[in-house]
Protein backbone atom coordinates (compact mmCIF):
# COMPACT_ATOMS: atom_id res chain seq x y z
CA UNK A 1 0.00 0.00 0.00
CA UNK A 2 3.31 2.13 0.40
CA UNK A 3 2.93 3.03 -3.20
CA UNK A 4 -0.76 4.59 -3.76
CA UNK A 5 -0.11 8.11 -3.16
CA UNK A 6 -4.07 9.13 -2.62
CA UNK A 7 -3.81 6.95 -0.11
CA UNK A 8 -0.48 8.20 1.13
CA UNK A 9 -2.29 11.61 1.33
CA UNK A 10 -5.75 10.60 2.57
CA UNK A 11 -4.21 9.03 5.48
CA UNK A 12 -1.74 12.26 6.43
CA UNK A 13 -5.19 14.06 6.57
CA UNK A 14 -6.91 11.58 8.83
CA UNK A 15 -4.06 10.54 11.08
CA UNK A 16 -4.14 14.69 11.48
CA UNK A 17 -7.64 14.61 12.75
CA UNK A 18 -7.41 11.33 14.93
CA UNK A 19 -4.96 12.31 17.07
CA UNK A 20 -6.99 15.84 17.63
CA UNK A 21 -10.06 13.74 18.09
CA UNK A 22 -7.82 11.32 20.72
CA UNK A 23 -7.01 14.76 22.36
CA UNK A 24 -10.68 15.86 22.69
CA UNK A 25 -11.69 12.66 24.05
CA UNK A 26 -9.65 12.86 26.87
CA UNK A 27 -9.68 16.19 27.72
CA UNK A 28 -14.25 15.69 27.41
CA UNK A 29 -13.91 12.66 29.23
CA UNK A 30 -14.72 14.48 32.65
CA UNK A 31 -18.12 16.34 30.89
CA UNK A 32 -19.19 13.54 29.06
CA UNK A 33 -18.33 10.20 27.27
CA UNK A 34 -14.63 9.04 27.08
CA UNK A 35 -11.56 9.46 29.03
CA UNK A 36 -8.26 7.79 29.31
CA UNK A 37 -9.06 4.23 27.65
CA UNK A 38 -10.69 5.60 24.25
CA UNK A 39 -8.49 8.73 23.98
CA UNK A 40 -5.62 6.10 24.29
CA UNK A 41 -6.72 3.12 21.80
CA UNK A 42 -7.90 6.08 19.32
CA UNK A 43 -4.11 7.68 19.39
CA UNK A 44 -2.69 4.61 19.14
CA UNK A 45 -5.15 3.52 16.05
CA UNK A 46 -3.67 6.80 14.63
CA UNK A 47 0.16 5.41 15.07
CA UNK A 48 -0.99 1.97 13.69
CA UNK A 49 -2.89 3.16 10.50
CA UNK A 50 0.56 4.80 9.85
CA UNK A 51 2.14 1.56 9.97
CA UNK A 52 -0.14 0.00 8.19
CA UNK A 53 0.35 2.80 4.88
CA UNK A 54 3.80 3.43 5.28
CA UNK A 55 5.25 0.21 6.55
CA UNK A 56 6.44 -0.65 9.97
CA UNK A 57 9.60 0.53 9.69
CA UNK A 58 8.34 3.64 9.00
CA UNK A 59 5.87 3.53 12.00
CA UNK A 60 8.94 2.90 14.61
CA UNK A 61 10.70 5.70 13.07
CA UNK A 62 7.67 7.93 14.26
CA UNK A 63 6.79 6.62 17.79
CA UNK A 64 10.25 3.99 18.54
CA UNK A 65 9.65 0.84 20.43
CA UNK A 66 12.04 2.64 22.94
CA UNK A 67 9.42 5.33 23.52
CA UNK A 68 6.45 2.75 23.28
CA UNK A 69 8.21 1.06 26.26
CA UNK A 70 8.31 3.72 28.52
CA UNK A 71 4.75 5.04 27.84
CA UNK A 72 3.50 1.89 28.70
CA UNK A 73 5.80 2.12 32.23
CA UNK A 74 4.85 6.39 32.55
CA UNK A 75 1.38 5.44 32.54
CA UNK A 76 1.32 3.49 35.19
CA UNK A 77 3.23 5.71 37.34
CA UNK A 78 0.97 8.58 36.37
CA UNK A 79 -2.10 6.48 37.88
CA UNK A 80 -0.20 5.23 41.37
CA UNK A 81 1.83 8.07 41.62
CA UNK A 82 -1.69 9.79 42.18
CA UNK A 83 -2.96 7.48 44.51
CA UNK A 84 -0.10 7.72 46.45
CA UNK A 85 -0.07 11.73 46.36
CA UNK A 86 -3.65 11.40 48.20
CA UNK A 87 -1.62 9.02 50.89
CA UNK A 88 1.06 11.90 51.34
CA UNK A 89 -1.73 14.81 51.55
CA UNK A 90 -3.46 12.47 54.29
CA UNK A 91 -6.23 10.88 52.30
CA UNK A 92 -6.41 7.65 51.06
CA UNK A 93 -5.06 5.48 48.54
CA UNK A 94 -6.98 7.45 44.95
CA UNK A 95 -8.41 10.20 47.34
CA UNK A 96 -8.63 13.04 44.73
CA UNK A 97 -10.07 15.97 47.22
CA UNK A 98 -6.84 16.29 48.70
CA UNK A 99 -5.13 17.05 45.87
CA UNK A 100 -6.49 20.94 46.04
CA UNK A 101 -7.69 23.13 48.58
CA UNK A 102 -11.11 23.05 47.03
CA UNK A 103 -12.19 19.14 47.25
CA UNK A 104 -13.98 19.83 43.51
CA UNK A 105 -11.04 20.97 42.23
CA UNK A 106 -9.22 18.57 43.97
CA UNK A 107 -11.26 15.83 42.07
CA UNK A 108 -10.92 17.30 38.47
CA UNK A 109 -7.27 17.09 39.08
CA UNK A 110 -7.19 13.75 40.01
CA UNK A 111 -9.19 12.56 37.53
CA UNK A 112 -7.51 14.11 34.91
CA UNK A 113 -3.89 12.66 35.86
CA UNK A 114 -5.65 9.40 36.42
CA UNK A 115 -7.29 9.62 32.71
CA UNK A 116 -3.66 10.63 31.65
CA UNK A 117 -2.05 7.73 32.74
CA UNK A 118 -4.61 5.37 31.07
CA UNK A 119 -4.38 7.19 28.14
CA UNK A 120 -0.35 6.70 28.41
CA UNK A 121 -0.22 3.00 29.23
CA UNK A 122 -3.43 2.11 26.59
CA UNK A 123 -1.72 3.74 23.78
CA UNK A 124 1.97 2.70 24.59
CA UNK A 125 0.33 -1.73 24.30
CA UNK A 126 -1.98 -1.15 21.35
CA UNK A 127 0.98 0.11 19.44
CA UNK A 128 3.40 -2.45 21.30
CA UNK A 129 1.04 -4.98 20.06
CA UNK A 130 0.90 -3.94 16.92
CA UNK A 131 4.66 -3.82 16.53
CA UNK A 132 4.96 -6.99 18.15
CA UNK A 133 2.39 -8.62 15.16
CA UNK A 134 3.32 -6.62 12.65
CA UNK A 135 7.05 -7.74 12.91
CA UNK A 136 6.60 -11.27 12.71
CA UNK A 137 7.50 -12.97 9.82
CA UNK A 138 5.19 -15.73 7.53
CA UNK A 139 6.95 -18.52 9.70
CA UNK A 140 6.27 -17.01 13.18
CA UNK A 141 9.59 -16.00 13.64
CA UNK A 142 10.27 -12.09 14.55
CA UNK A 143 11.97 -10.64 11.28
CA UNK A 144 15.16 -9.18 11.34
Amino acid sequence: MSGDLVLRVVAKLLIAFMLLFALYVQFHGDFGPGGGFQAGVIAAAAIIFYGIIYGLPAARKVVPSRVVETMVGLGVLIYAGVGVLGIVLGGNYLDYFVLSGDPVNGQHRGIFWVEAGVAVTVAGVMIKIFYMFAGRGRNGEPEA
